[in-house]
């Protein structure tokens, strides 16, 4: 009898992750990765600090399923409003779902979050989760898949309180393997957010 070796199961796509501009924090990046891959992701991990163009160009080479921009400094919503419009200019990522999280802003006032949180998916997001865990990628990742989330949660709902930026540290345990969004797929334009959260 001949040992075969063990056959991988297809990647769910590619994903590349990166932060904004301004942003030199990479444990979120790694977080995220980390992640993605344990769903069965294909992650490109374009580190901190990514220029904007760079950004654009690697996305237009790579045709990602998926482009999720992480940052924790609080310039997220700034970059974020410019960074959009780029990524959506290219008619190659025109159907590209594009998500960013994490401490978009240093605002408090919730009011103003919503507000700036709805001008980043008006500039060209297709879900924004500001203030959330990472495990609400997670869960809106698997709304994609046509079985939806095996708990029942609407997508874009935090599922308790947050200690941590969106899409960057969750002290919870990650999702397992599941399907998510796959390339040209429509995915739901969100908001996520921990209630109660100041």
């Amino acid at each position: 009898m001949v040992n075969e070796p063990a056959r991988l199961p297809a990647p769910r796509g590619t994903v590349i992750i990166s932060s904004v501009a301004s942003d030199a924090h990479t444990w979120n990046l790694v977080l995220l990765q980390l992640l993605l891959e344990e769903m069965g992701y294909h992650v490109i991990n374009l580190g901190p600090c990514v220029p904007d163009a760079l950004l654009v160009e690697e996305c237009v080479l790579r045709r990602p399923t998926m482009v999720v921009i992480s940052s924790i400094n609080g310039h997220g919503y700034a970059d974020g409003l410019r960074l959009a419009p780029r990524l959506r200019a290219r008619p190659e990522l025109a159907a590209t779902p594009i998500v960013i999280g994490g401490k978009l802003g240093v605002v408090e006032d919730a009011t103003e979050r919503d507000r700036q949180s709805a001008a980043l998916l008006e500039a060209g997001f297709d879900a924004v989760f500001a203030d959330a865990h990472a495990t609400d990628l997670c869960r809106y990742l698997r709304s994609g898949d046509p079985a939806g989330d095996p708990a029942g949660e609407p997508v874009g709902q935090s599922t308790g309180t947050s200690v941590g930026p969106s899409v960057g540290p969750s002290a919870g345990p990650s999702a397992g393997p599941s399907a998510g969004p796959s390339a040209g797929q429509a995915v739901p334009r969100t908001v996520a957010g921990a209630p109660g959260r100041p």
